[in-house]
């Protein structure tokens, strides 16, 4: 698969799933902190059998796809990162993208930066 430069598409595995070793090395964080980020068990970032689960995978294709989202304008993926980790968002109770993920909220966030992204309002 060709790799941007600039996004998590690396982060596939030739199967298609998302590989929690790239996405943690891509994000410069344990699989530990992995887990905790995205909401979900250290096991199913650290199991094969977990991780390749329908619910993980979801989780972690929300994860990469907002951080994707994010890194145009932030510029960069690390930028994207430390948005979506820390930056609070008014129309969300000043809630982080970070904290709606875990919330089982990631399409909110999309619709939130699709907004942006078509020049609307936050």
């Amino acid at each position: 698969m060709a790799v941007a430069s600039n996004d998590l598409t690396s982060v596939l595995s030739n199967a298609g799933l998302i590989d929690t070793d790239r996405l943690a090395t891509q994000l410069h964080v344990t699989k530990a902190e992995l887990a905790c980020l995205t909401g979900l068990s250290r096991d199913a970032v650290t199991k094969r059998a977990r991780s390749s689960a329908p619910k993980t995978q979801q989780r972690l294709r929300d994860t990469v796809d907002i951080i994707n989202r994010a890194t145009p304008w932030a510029g960069s993926t690390a930028r994207a990162f430390a948005w979506f980790r820390s930056q609070p968002l008014p129309s969300f109770g000043d809630k982080t993208a970070e904290d709606l993920l875990k919330e089982g909220r990631a399409q909110a966030v999309k619709d939130y930066l699709s907004r942006i992204a078509d020049g609307g309002y936050a």
